[in-house]
């Protein structure tokens, strides 16, 4: 039996993948600043993080955050060596080395870091999550318009289908950087906000604003997108179903249609 720490393992993939590693036999740890027994925050490392690493075969590397991945990672890395880890497996973005945008700047150098670790590695790159599109769209409908940058596009894929995937690369040999996953289907922004809208019950205007930036040409340009590798099956209007059921409408009385 292989022992796994997954690391953001209360998050929306990690919690996920030690699900299905559990599923098949393995024994996992979940690591996060708060999940006990190992609660520890990977930027500042310490005895924690020696002690959550110790015995590991595997780690697979979900835990991220606006700020302090790289070391977060640095530190993941160097406890890993210390336990004599033999497989690292890290889930990175789609574009990452082609949108100049801050975030995905920071994978990238962890990716950089793991390549460079002397363990063993696999990075797997995905496209955004149906969950993290729809944390966006609701955000961005608080106004009584919508307003959404033109000409951008996107490829979401459904979380569980990724967490699939990553806990069948950990359970086998490293296998460095992998082919990239994708959604099904590459839609423009907008229709993926008009099928949020309907689903949520909401009445939004929907804006396209031209934007500026290198990171705005990058995602204008697809550079996140990997239409060659829409492997993924699961829909975005049947994960929209899934969360919001009939469109009841959340704000005022009665319903309403986009």
């Amino acid at each position: 039996m292989t022992t796994i720490l997954v690391t953001g393992g209360t998050g929306t993939l990690g919690r996920l993948v030690a699900e299905r590693l559990r599923a098949d036999g393995h024994e996992v740890r979940v690591l996060s600043r708060h999940s006990r027994p190992y609660a520890v925050d990977l930027r500042e490392g310490g005895e924690g993080l020696d002690a959550a690493v110790a015995g590991v075969d595997t780690i697979v590397h979900c835990a991220t955050s606006p700020k302090g991945d790289e070391q977060a990672a640095a530190n993941l890395i160097r406890a890993a060596r210390g336990a004599g880890v033999a497989h690292f497996v890290y889930i990175s973005i789609v574009g990452v080395d082609r949108v100049p945008f801050r975030y995905y700047q920071s994978k990238l150098a962890v990716e950089r870091l793991v390549g460079e670790s002397g363990l063993g590695w696999t990075v797997l790159r995905a496209t955004q999550f149906h969950d993290l599109l729809v944390m966006m769209l609701q955000s961005l409908s608080k106004l009584p318009v919508l307003f959404l940058p033109a000409g951008v596009r996107d490829q979401p894929v459904e979380v569980a289908e990724v967490a699939d995937r990553l806990a069948g690369l950990a359970a086998g040999a490293p296998a460095g950087r992998v082919a990239d996953m994708g959604g099904p289907e590459v839609r423009t922004l907008e229709s993926l906000a008009r099928a949020y809208l309907k689903a949520a019950g909401r009445r939004r205007a929907v804006v396209k604003v031209p934007l500026w930036g290198a990171a705005y040409r990058g995602f204008r340009d697809g550079g996140h997108l990997t239409p060659g590798r829409a492997i993924g099956t699961g829909s975005f209007e049947e994960y929209l179903g899934r969360r919001f059921g009939g469109g009841q409408v959340r704000e005022g009385s009665g319903r309403s249609r986009a």
